[in-house]
C-alpha cells in the first residue's frame, strides 16, 4: 500500500493588530474585512483546493499575543463560511497596550509546529504602527526563514510614518514576501481581499517553478 499524498498544501496564520492605537470600530473593520475576504470566490476556492489550514492570532504588547482561533482545516466552502463567521464573532481580548511586532512574529512562528506537514506556510500580519516594545521584528527573520515561513504584511497607513517602508525593511521575509498598503482603516477591507487573493493563489506559480 502506497504512502498517501500529503493533503495540506498551505497554512495561513492571520496575525491581527489589537494594540492601543486600534479603536473598537477599527478592530471591527479588521475582523469583518477578513471574514468578507475569506468569502471571496477566488480566496475560498484556493483554500479549498489546497486543503488549507487557517488560524488567527491577536497581538499587541510584549507577552500579549494569543491564538484565538485554532488551526482550522478547509476542505469545503462550508468550512470557509464557518471560519469567516468565527472570525466575525472573535471577541477582542486586549486593548490599550503597545505594539510588539517582533513578539507577534515569534508567537506566530511557534504556532506552525502543529501544521508542520503543510507544504507552504505564511503569516499575514496587519498593523497600523511601528514596533515600540519587545523583540525587534527584523531579528525574527532568521528563525522564520529556517522554519520555511513567509511573512507578508498589510500596512494600515494612518499618519506620515511610511509604515509600508518600515514593514518592507523590518517585517516581511521569505520568497516573494510583499506588503500591501491600506490608506487608513476604511481602505482595509478592499486591500485585505487583494492581499488574500495574492497569497492564496500564489501556489499556482509556487509549484510550477
Amino acid at each position: 500500500m502506497g504512502v498517501p499524498a500529503q493533503a495540506c498544501q498551505f497554512a495561513l496564520l492571520l496575525a491581527v493588530d489589537v494594540s492601543g492605537s486600534v479603536d473598537r470600530d477599527e478592530y471591527r473593520i479588521q475582523m469583518d474585512g477578513l471574514a468578507h475576504a475569506l468569502r471571496d470566490g477566488i480566496v475560498a476556492d484556493a483554500l479549498v483546493e489546497q486543503e488549507a489550514h487557517v488560524a488567527l492570532v491577536q497581538w499587541t504588547g510584549a507577552t500579549r499575543q494569543k491564538q484565538t482561533i485554532p488551526w482550522t482545516r478547509i476542505a469545503s466552502y462550508g468550512d470557509v463560511l464557518a471560519l469567516a463567521e468565527e472570525i466575525e464573532n472573535d471577541p477582542r481580548i486586549w486593548r490599550n497596550y503597545s505594539t510588539a511586532i517582533g513578539e507577534a512574529l515569534a508567537v506566530s512562528r511557534k504556532a506552525f509546529a502543529t501544521v508542520a506537514h503543510c507544504t507552504r506556510k505564511v503569516v499575514d500580519v496587519s498593523g497600523d504602527g511601528v514596533s515600540n516594545e519587545g523583540l525587534e521584528p527584523a531579528g525574527q527573520r532568521g528563525p522564520l526563514n529556517e522554519a520555511g515561513i513567509t511573512v507578508n504584511a498589510i500596512a494600515i497607513e494612518t499618519d506620515d510614518t511610511d509604515l509600508t517602508a518600515y514593514f518592507f525593511e523590518n517585517v516581511i521575509t521569505g520568497p516573494g514576501a510583499f506588503v500591501v498598503t491600506a490608506q487608513g482603516f476604511e481602505d482595509y477591507p478592499e486591500q485585505i481581499k487583494r492581499k488574500l487573493q495574492r497569497e492564496t493563489i500564489r501556489q499556482v506559480t509556487y509549484y510550477a517553478e
